[in-house]
């Protein structure tokens, strides 16, 4: 383990986990979705241009507009993200939390001074639903999505949050993050953050995090 982390960690009150391309890697099906897409319509979809929307939602940049904006036409998005939904769901069917995830997690839990939670832009119903089915629920102390703050994640809300229910600082805070945009929530709201890219968002420039590590196997 980074000595420089592992101090940290001895005085941090919360770890707060992203989920998408943290916990779960989906981040990558959802992608090959949109490039499959994408593709269809004569067009290639290159992950630095993608990672945009990584940790946020399609106002910060949407996939949608953008193929419109190729095209010069418009789609049925309900048919189309309905189909790539049954494309992803069946691509992540038996998928394993991502390596290290676990073991990580549960040395956190045996660990009474320091609280943990995951903190996700995504849905309760996609995060809590597989947070169950990975059996780790056991592990957090509540998960913070959409809908649980003003606004998602570039902004700091979810964050600041998931510290106002956990009763501790955003100072006190270790956030893990794969993203961009989660990374400067995290920033902020006041928190450290380890970066953990992923096939997919080792294409951004994560220098401004506290600490970068390719796997949280390098944490066990």
């Amino acid at each position: 383990m980074n000595p420089d982390f592992q101090q940290a960690l001895t005085k941090a009150k919360a770890v707060l986990f992203d989920f998408d391309g943290v916990i779960l890697d989906s981040e990558w099906p959802i992608y090959q979705s949109w490039k499959k897409l994408f593709a269809r319509e004569g067009f290639d979809l290159a992950p630095d241009i993608y990672v945009k929307c990584i940790g946020s939602d399609f106002d910060t940049w949407s996939p949608e507009k953008y193929l419109e904006d190729l095209s010069g036409r418009t789609f049925d998005w309900k048919q189309e993200n309905s189909a790539r939904q049954v494309e992803i769901l069946r691509d992540l069917e038996g998928c394993p939390a991502m390596p290290g995830v676990e073991a990580f997690i549960e040395s956190l839990s045996k660990n009474d001074d320091i609280s943990t939670a995951v903190v996700s832009s995504s849905s309760h119903h996609w995060v809590d639903g597989w947070i169950d089915k990975l059996n780790l629920t056991k592990h957090f102390e509540t998960t913070v999505c959409r809908g649980d703050a003003p606004r998602i994640k570039p902004a700091p809300d979810l964050y600041l949050e998931a510290a106002l229910r956990l009763k501790v600082e955003p100072k006190d805070c270790i956030v893990i993050e794969d993203s961009m945009n989660g990374m400067l929530s995290a920033h902020e709201a006041g928190m450290s953050v380890l970066a953990v890219p992923n096939r997919l968002t080792s294409v951004l420039d994560f220098s401004n995090a506290n600490w970068q590590v390719e796997s949280l196997t390098e944490l066990s």
